[in-house]
């Protein structure tokens, strides 16, 4: 018997990247993925392709900085055991340039819309327990220049993290979080190849970026049973860059 195949998972920002790859793990394992996100053409075609290998998916289109949008989406979802909170941005700019809307755009999506999605998922899971993966970054532990916003909304997702765990856990609800370190997708890759990217692949201590299969086991151990004693962790996964030398 696979694993999640009693659980109805909820994933965000799973229209691309790491929260589409979540959720065809989580699908794989036999969950029934709820896929959010705001671009429904996208969201289609992610739940084909899940549909396709033999998963259940289906999607909700929405704009989770948006309130009223957030407050309909635990009814929308109907009963959910594990949230993978991963919807993000970045920003990029350099402290003395940064703008106030992309500071806003950050925040809002980052930290804002990740709290109200767990309190809303949370009040909906308090009856019977659940489960919440908040995806966090090692740049909300260590501090690299241009993505200031990036960065301090995502020590506030640890920060969060670990205070939901306190309060949830009377109410049998579990709040981890996943810190990756620099993960090649398709949205990057070419800036890895360029002299920058070199030099910073350098700096990591297995030599080499992570691939998105490297980030599999971590999310299983969280969005799993397996990890029933844990709660307030912060599960790093990053070649070792947080330990690397000054």
């Amino acid at each position: 018997m696979k694993k999640l195949a009693s659980k109805r998972a909820l994933v965000t920002g799973a229209s691309s990247g790491l929260g589409l790859h979540f959720a065809q793990v989580l699908a794989a394992h036999g969950a029934e993925v709820v896929l959010v996100a705001r671009r429904q053409p996208q969201l289609e075609e992610a739940a084909a392709t899940i549909q396709a290998a033999g998963g259940r998916a289906s999607v909700i289109a929405l704009d989770l900085t948006d309130a009223a949008a957030r407050q309909s989406l635990a009814e929308q979802a109907g009963p959910i055991d594990i949230l993978i909170n991963n919807a993000g941005v970045v920003r990029p700019a350099s402290a003395l340039e940064h703008a106030e809307q992309d500071w806003d755009a950050v925040m809002d999506t980052n930290l804002k819309a990740l709290f109200f999605v767990a309190q809303a998922m949370a009040r909906a899971m308090q009856e019977r327990g659940g489960n919440i993966v908040n995806v966090a970054s090692i740049l909300g532990l260590r501090q690299a220049a241009g993505v200031l916003s990036y960065a301090v909304s995502k020590a506030g997702v640890i920060q969060m993290t670990k205070t939901l765990a306190l309060e949830f856990a009377r109410h049998g609800i579990r709040v981890n979080a996943l810190a990756p370190g620099y993960i090649e997708t398709p949205l990057n890759r070419e800036f890895w190849d360029t002299p920058a990217g070199q030099a910073m692949i350098k700096r990591i201590p297995q030599r080499r970026l992570g691939q998105l299969a490297d980030l599999d086991g971590p999310l299983m151990l969280l969005a799993s049973d397996d990890s029933r004693y844990m709660t307030g962790s912060v599960l790093v996964v990053d070649g070792g860059h947080l330990t690397s030398g000054l």
